[in-house]
This record gives structure tokens, sequence and C-alpha cells, in this order.
């Protein structure tokens, strides 16, 4: 039975809601892990740091956008029935693909030294511990990319199980790394580091191997290097390649200016920006990769029009729980930061720090939200270029805000600046998206804001109300996780009330 698009995307959403609701809470607990073993202080801080290089090559090979890229080309081939020219597509990109990061990872650990001093304000003690994390977790990055071409074979069969089950192990050897090496008396975050290795080998290579092989994958011999589909995928990938944008580059520009405030600041960005992630992770990651393949179906079917409609019902629902997890996240920011991090080396001062980061990062979950569903529209319709070309000018003008931010508010700053620039991004992005498809998307996203901005600043409002009351029932931990739970609780039973008398979740399914 030939299921319509919405149903098979929707259920498509449920599996990897799943996953990433999963995945989410397992990076929380390794979060919760880091905090309890290392703390936000200097070795923590060069954990993070160690991740600038090894994230830089990976967006230097367009690794987070490589399924994007490689979607269409083996959708084409799979629905006219060519599985041969699917597998031969996949060897032909696959060679240079995972050579070029061979290359780039050992250069990477000759440069690592210079680069860290040259781009941070670590001590000279701490680049040395920042380099050598940084050299034991560069060669994740070869099992990352092609790791991420054995997922895109299962995305375009639209099989979602098995890639959803990358970040999960991923987590978990983080955490087990963690728990295993590191000594309280002396901590470093070296066991950590070895676990984004093993994840990376076990989860993101290992797994997808068996993932893709089960869907047919095939490695045929005597593909010529000059294949035509070479020059297909660089076409698509280049601007990826060569535009640096603020969605990739935010997490590094926490690192690089988090440093520039001592010891500390840049570990309390991170547990507040991977506290921010969880719901960005669940509602607006989960809709994208799932609705991508289909959208580039739609486009390689001639069927614009659907793919345009499929797409604005997607945005209108991410605005929607975006909205109403803000006002909760905003709300319930220190007894959350609280009752997931303040225990071991994470103390109170680094509670309340991250907390107040906390409060500008959720102002921008929606932003993060619907950039992530614009953009892949675009790359559906193999518009690449426009999402590159914004993301780059949004890049080059964040940093003097960032500067700015920084001066004036510290690490809320810091903050403030990552929701303000992503803001200004998501709005151009939309105007173009708009303009090329119609001002009927805007409508429509006009009325699903304006049911359900009110249900959600109401809704967090009583979740503050709530959690104050109960304040005093209980203390440290306990007390946290009553606050967030009645908290919670209040807010969504409040914003559902609201939401279905208002007509909310009518106007995110009208067309």
């Amino acid at each position: 039975m030939n299921r319509p698009v919405s149903y098979r995307m929707g259920r498509a959403a449920l599996v990897v809601s799943a996953g990433v609701l999963l995945s989410r809470i397992l990076g929380l607990l390794r979060e919760v892990a880091l905090a309890d073993l290392i703390g936000a202080n200097a070795a923590g801080d060069a954990y993070r740091v160690a991740f600038i290089i090894p994230d830089f090559l990976n967006y230097l090979l367009a690794g987070g956008y490589m399924a994007i890229t490689f979607i269409p080309i083996l959708s084409r081939h799979f629905a006219n029935d060519d599985d041969a020219g699917a597998w031969e597509a996949f060897v032909a990109v696959a060679r240079p693909v995972g050579l070029a990061m061979a290359v780039l990872v050992g250069i990477g650990m000759l440069a690592a030294g210079p680069v860290i001093g040259a781009v941070t304000s670590l001590s000279p003690e701490d680049v040395t511990e920042a380099t050598r994390l940084t050299r034991i977790i560069l060669p994740a990055q070869f099992f990352f990319v092609t790791g991420t071409l054995l997922m895109a074979v299962q995305y375009a069969r639209e099989r979602f199980l098995i890639p959803t089950l990358a970040p999960i192990v991923y987590n978990l050897m983080i955490i087990l790394g963690g728990l295993l090496m590191t000594d309280r008396n002396d901590p470093s975050a070296e066991g950590f580091a070895w676990g984004v290795l093993a994840g990376a080998i076990i989860g993101n290579f290992l797994i997808q191997a068996y993932g893709a092989f089960r869907e047919g994958l095939r490695l045929p011999s005597g593909v010529p290097l000059a294949n035509p589909v070479v020059r297909e995928y660089l076409l698509l990938a280049l601007p990826l390649m060569l535009g640096q944008s603020l969605v990739v580059l935010d997490e590094s520009f926490a690192r690089v200016f988090g440093t520039q405030l001592g010891e500390g600041p840049t570990s309390q960005l991170g547990f507040a920006r991977q506290t921010m992630l969880v719901p960005i992770g669940v509602v607006a990651q989960a809709a994208g990769v799932a609705a991508y393949p289909y959208l580039s179906r739609l486009v390689e079917e001639g069927k614009l029009r659907e793919m345009t409609v499929a797409l604005a019902r997607a945005v209108r629902y991410v605005v929607v729980a975006s909205l109403v997890a803000t006002a909760t996240l905003v709300a319930l920011s220190i007894p959350t930061i609280r009752a997931l991090f303040e225990r071991g080396q994470f103390g109170p001062a680094d509670t309340v720090a991250s907390a107040s980061a906390l409060v500008f990062y959720a102002l921008g979950i929606p932003f993060w939200g619907v950039q992530q569903l614009l953009a892949r529209g675009f790359y559906a319709r193999r518009q690449m270029w426009t999402p590159v070309l914004v993301g780059t000018a949004t890049t080059i003008l964040a940093v003097p805000v960032y500067i700015i931010f920084k001066e004036l508010l510290d690490i809320r700053g810091i903050a403030l600046a990552s929701t303000v620039s992503i803001a200004g991004y998501t709005v151009v992005l939309g105007a173009i998206w708009i303009d090329r498809t119609g001002a009927h998307v805007l409508a429509g996203l006009a009325q699903t804001v304006g049911r359900a901005l009110v249900p959600a600043v109401i809704a967090g409002g009583a979740a503050w109300l709530v959690a104050y009351a109960v304040a005093d029932i209980a203390t440290g931990f306990p007390g946290a996780v009553l606050q967030v739970v009645a908290g919670g609780l209040a807010a969504g039973a409040i914003f559902l009330g609201l939401a279905g008398w208002m007509g909310t979740m009518k106007s995110v399914q009208d067309d």
C-alpha cells in the first residue's frame, strides 16, 4: 500500500524522534558525568577546546551535510530501480572523501598545538593538554564522514532505525570512557576523549556498515576514478565546503570566546548549550532528518508544490513545539541546571553561571528549529549556495556581535550573541524561501505563531510560579528535580489547554 508522503514522513519522524530523544538523554548524561568528574575548570575547558580542530575538519569536508548532499544522488538511482548505479556512486564518492579526511587528520595532528595556542586564550599548560586530547579525538573524523555515507544509503532507502543508533552508541562510549578512566583526585578528560574515538568507530562506522549492507550495499570493483557522480557530488558539496556557516561554527565561537573570560566559562557555556540542544534535537532535528529523504524524492518527481506544502507544515509544527520549550527552559533554567549538573566538581556558582547562559540560549530554540528545516528545503531543491552564502555572511557579521556582547554581558553575552546571530540567519533564509515559493507559507506561519506564543508565555509563567511555590519543600538535588517536574507538568498542562482552546494545532494542519 502506497501511503501518503505526510503519513510516511510522520512515521519516520516518530522513529527518529525516539532515537534522538534517547541520544539527547544520553548526551545529557554524558555532560552530567563530565560535570561530576571534571567540572567547569581548566581540565573541562581543555576538553571542549580539543574539539575545535576535529570539528573544523568535519566542516571542511561538509561532513555534517554529507548525507544531505548524497541522498538526492542515491534517491535518483533507487527511484529508477538502478541499485547497481547507486553502489557505483557510493564507491566513487567514498574513496576520495575517505582519503581526503585521512590526509586532513594527519595535518591536524601536526598543527594542533600552534593552532590551539593561536585561536584560544588558554594558558600554555592548558594548550598542551588540549593538544594531547585533540590528537586522540582527531582520527574519529575519518569514521564520522565514512559512516555518514553509510547512513545516507539507509536514509535513501527510507530506513531510519539503525542510523539513529549512531549518536546513542557514541554517547554511551564517551560516558563509559569517562567513568572507567577518570581519577577524581587528578581529573583529566582523557577517558572522555578515548570514548569519543571508540564511539565514532563503533556507532558511526561499524554499526552503520551493517545497516547499509543489510539494505543491499555492494562495493563493486573497477569503478573509474573519474566517475561522473564524483563531479555531481562535488558540485553539490562544494558550496558547503567553501562556506563555513554559523550553524556549524556557533559552538566553536563559544569555545574560543569563552576562553577569553578565564577558567570555567567555556565549560559553563558548554553545559548550557547542550541543555538547549535537547529540545532542538528532539523536535527540529528529528523532523528535518525524517523529512529530507521525502522532500528530495518529491523534488526528483517534480512535485514541487507538494514538497513546499509538506515543508511548511513541518515548520509550523516545529515553531509550536519550540515556543513552549523556550518558555519552559527560561522559567526553569536554574533548577534544570542544578538537577542535571550540580554535584562533584560542579558547584553552585557554576549552576548560576550556566543557568544565566541557558536563558539566552533558550531564546534561540525556535530559530534553530526553523533553520534546520528551511536549509533542508533548499538542499532538497539542490539550491546549495543559498543557505551557504547567507550562513557565511551571517558568520562574518556574527564575530563583532560576539565581541561586543561578550564585553557587555560576559558569559550571558556569548549566549545572547549566539541567539541574535541564528535569528538573523533564519529570518533572511526564510525571506528568501518565501520569495521563491510563495507568501502563503508566511501567512500560515504567522497564524501559528500568533496562536502558540500566548499559550507558551502563559505556560512559562505558570512553570516559574509552580517551581517557586515548591522550592521550600526539599533542597539540593531532590528539590531541583521537584521544581523541574512540577513546573514542567504545569507548563505542559496549561499550554495544551490554551492551545486547544485557541486552535493552535489546527493552524499547524491547515495548508
